[in-house]
């Protein structure tokens, strides 16, 4: 890749970055951009293992990719979908990091902009508001994990399908009809018959197109 398109996305980070803490200054921003490195990644290819201890986040610049384990009889059950502006992650806390229990894997060509755990510790002790910001980004981890849980436990399957559409319409057609039924604990035949059922309500404006087959 080269240094003025590396240059142009890392730009792109920062930004999205000062969106969400406007306080941070430039010169924590120059202090950060020092240690960022970027992956490119073609689909199908894994971004992080399961078992394996993950060393950096990744910040999604483009593409997808999706989380998940295999169960007892080597099913993939997809936990997770990752697009652009996301973390693509294992991380449950930024004082202990923990093998991740998931594969990420990609589902298209995706950019990926890497920082290791010491240069986030580094930048959070210099530069507070640094830390407020990757605070903000754990809360988001572990609000997706607690909405898809509550998800589980107190909607039912047509329910959780329109949640996702509500809350992921940009996903819809991205995706696999069999990635989807997995994360949404759906047979896939199910989630057929449940799609047939909203294609003429209004609530189905949400989305255009159709999902992958």
């Amino acid at each position: 890749m080269q240094e003025e398109i590396m240059d142009k996305i890392i730009q792109a980070y920062c930004n999205s970055i000062k969106q969400h803490c406007p306080k941070i200054t430039d010169e924590a921003f120059d202090f950060w951009k020092k240690e960022l490195d970027i992956t490119q990644l073609k689909p199908k290819e894994v971004y992080i293992e399961a078992d394996a201890f993950q060393k950096k986040i990744g910040y999604v610049h483009s593409g997808l990719l999706r989380a998940f384990y295999r169960d007892g009889q080597c099913n993939d059950i997809t936990v997770n979908f990752i697009a652009e502006k996301n973390y693509a992650t294992y991380c449950t806390s930024l004082d202990q990091p923990k093998p991740s229990k998931y594969w990420f894997q990609c589902i298209e060509p995706t950019i990926i902009i890497n920082v290791s755990y010491s240069h986030i510790h580094d930048c959070s002790d210099k530069f507070p508001e640094m830390e407020h910001y990757f605070r903000i980004v754990i809360e988001t981890v572990h609000r997706n994990i607690l909405s898809r849980m509550e998800g589980f436990l107190f909607d039912n399957a047509e329910t959780r399908y329109m949640n996702f559409l509500n809350t992921y319409r940009n996903l819809y057609n991205r995706i696999s009809l069999s990635d989807l039924s997995s994360y949404l604990g759906i047979e896939r035949q199910s989630l057929t018959r449940i799609r047939k059922k909203l294609a003429n309500q209004p609530f189905d404006t949400y989305v255009s197109g159709k999902a992958r087959k």
